[in-house]
């Protein structure tokens, strides 16, 4: 009998098989090999990791670090359920966690050497027996989430990779409109999140997001070359 360790990985290993196909392998390898030929040297201290050189390899790790962020979040969701929990919202986030894993495989295998290391989440401050205080942080993780996405892909020099990053904050984008839905049904692109003056989706900054990030991670996450230290 397998255990609930074994199960997770297992859960993981398939999650990692079904996004590759899904990404398209030819995506895939596209990053690899250029992950293989080109230098970018990740810094790992006692508290952190930064990003590393300014090129598009910091932006996918970037990218990581938060998929790790909101993965691990959602895994401790559903295993520890929130009081009163219906299996409709069961169905509904562990959907989204299994996304998150996918989207959070995807970026390891893909990265590979170049990968900064497992980050240290702290969820210390999220109470997660209340769904108020539950759905209160998945919201400012996808809000987070899709704002990184918007605010990062003009920095993006590969097209092939700005597609891979284009597909991923459309997903992200659903889990955000969602888990709005399920605090305020109707709420799904408020002025909280939209742009009124243009009907766009807001976006944030480097340093912005991993403000707000690392206020959950033990594992501090800085972007020296785009002007950002972690605190």
């Amino acid at each position: 009998m397998k255990t609930e360790q074994q199960e997770s990985v297992l859960d993981a290993n398939m999650a990692r098989r079904s996004f590759l196909r899904y990404a398209g392998v030819a995506s895939v390898g596209l990053l690899t090999t250029a992950a293989c030929h080109k230098d970018h040297k990740i810094t790992p201290s006692s508290t952190g990791v930064d990003l590393g050189a300014k090129n598009d390899f910091a932006i996918l790790n970037y990218a990581y670090a938060l998929e790790q962020l909101e993965a691990a979040f959602y895994l401790q969701v559903a295993a520890t359920p929130f009081s009163g929990i219906t299996s409709a919202e069961t169905k509904l986030l562990t959907d989204i966690r299994d996304h998150e894993v996918l989207h959070r495989e995807f970026f390891k295998a893909a990265l590979g050497a170049k990968a900064i290391p497992d980050l240290t989440p702290d969820f210390s401050s999220i109470d997660f027996s209340n769904r108020a205080k539950v759905l209160a942080a998945a919201k400012a993780f996808e809000d987070t989430g899709v704002t990184a996405y918007d605010g990062v892909g003009y920095l993006i020099e590969s097209a092939d990779y700005l597609l891979i990053a284009g597909k991923i904050v459309s997903v992200e984008a659903r889990h955000a409109a969602l888990i709005s839905n399920m605090i305020t049904p109707g709420s799904f692109a408020g002025p909280d999140v939209i742009d009124t003056t243009n009907s766009l989706n807001k976006s944030a900054t480097i340093g912005e997001v991993l403000k707000i990030a690392n206020g959950f991670l033990k594992t501090k996450v800085s972007a020296v070359n785009y002007g950002y230290i972690a605190s």
